[in-house]
């Protein structure tokens, strides 16, 4: 084996008060030494990162404001894809060196609860298990295999396990030019569902068109009434809200009676719990209960990661059915922006202000 050269990767020394705060004051690029394979386990394997994700949940979790509190000093990098350049003698047979992989994000790096949860994406060089590593499915780039399966688990275990979309519906899609928007986007058709999107600005919605969109909505004021007549007057049967805060009352009245209301996250109001890791929920999202009870709404919360560390049987069948989706070309993540990893913080900032479309990517 050809001695692997030194990298760098991005380290979050300590936790923000907000994201912002993490990206200005605790964010840096550091040098890292290339692993050691003799100093690895059997079962591990050695990736040279490609392309490797930045998510909203990268971003929240650098404050302490998602459900996984990260101890730091630690890597970010829930996603990746690259090369396998070693491979312990116990990492299987599924993978070779020389392979093209993406990493399960749920199974190593800083989400993940065993011994790999130092080895995140944006770095040179990492880790992972054998298990936690598959081959990047059908035509995908590393740029698009580092943004599928967070993205589209779960969009798959919100419309489909719990929303139990089909075909003939209508599902209104909130902040559809989002990561999990778009992901949202394509298996709501694939399923045969109409769908009315929405986002903020005629550039986003004319690309969420581009990607199967049925109808696009502005969403800079009310948008009942549009909902209302592109639906005979009847209303969607599902919401699917990734975006929380007012838009999401407004979506309340544009329903059909006896709908689904599915609640993804709350991207507009990030500061639901407090900084630094402090937990509770000092700024909670409300919804009118009033309109729940007339309308007779199914609302439903979406945890996908907590949902399946409960009962990990759901997640076979929805990785099944992503992967040979992805396999066919049905699906395909949209990659709006690339960075270099000496540019991370202006990766993350573009992800924070809302300037990506689909997946924002950083290359080490």
């Amino acid at each position: 084996m050809t001695p692997l050269a030194a990298g760098h990767r991005v380290v979050v020394s300590e936790l923000g008060e907000t994201p912002p705060d993490a990206i200005e004051h605790f964010v840096s690029v550091v040098d890292q030494p290339a692993p050691d394979p003799a100093a690895l386990a059997p079962g591990d394997v050695i990736v040279e990162v490609k392309s490797a994700s930045v998510g909203w949940v990268d971003l929240i979790m650098s404050s302490g404001q998602y459900q996984h509190v990260p101890t730091p000093p630690y890597t970010p990098g829930l996603e990746y894809a690259g090369v396998v350049r070693w491979k312990g003698s116990a990492a299987g047979d599924h993978i070779q060196v020389g392979d093209e992989v993406i990493a399960n994000g749920a199974l190593t790096g800083p989400r993940s609860l065993g011994d790999h949860r130092g080895w995140g994406g944006w770095a040179t060089w990492a880790v992972a298990p054998g298990a936690a590593l598959m081959r990047i499915p059908g035509s995908l780039t590393f740029d698009e295999g580092c943004n599928l399966l967070g993205n589209y688990e779960t969009a798959y275990h919100c419309l489909i396990a719990r929303g139990q979309l089909k075909a003939g519906e209508t599902v209104l899609i909130l902040g559809a030019s989002g990561a999990t928007g778009l992901a949202a986007l394509q298996i709501a058709k694939l399923v045969g569902a109409t769908v009315i999107a929405t986002g903020r600005s005629a550039d986003k919605l004319a690309l969420v068109r581009e990607h199967g969109a049925d109808h696009v909505i502005a969403t800079q004021g009310e948008f009942k009434d549009q909902v209302k007549a592109l639906t005979g007057g009847r209303g969607v049967d599902v919401v699917y809200d990734g975006v929380g805060g007012a838009i999401s009352a407004e979506a309340l009245r544009a329903t059909a009676f006896g709908a689904r209301f599915l609640i993804v996250g709350w991207a507009s109001t990030p500061f639901v719990a407090k900084g630094k890791g402090g937990r509770g929920a000092p700024n909670v999202n409300q919804l009118p209960t009033n309109l729940i009870i007339m309308k007779s709404l199914d609302v439903l919360g979406c945890p996908t990661v907590i949902a399946t560390l409960r009962d990990p049987s759901i997640r076979a069948p929805r990785l099944k059915q992503i992967l040979e989706w992805a396999g066919q070309g049905q699906l395909r993540p949209h990659v709006s922006h690339r960075f270099p990893l000496s540019a991370i913080r202006e990766a993350m900032r573009a992800k924070w202000s809302g300037e990506v479309t689909g997946g924002c990517v950083v290359h080490p």
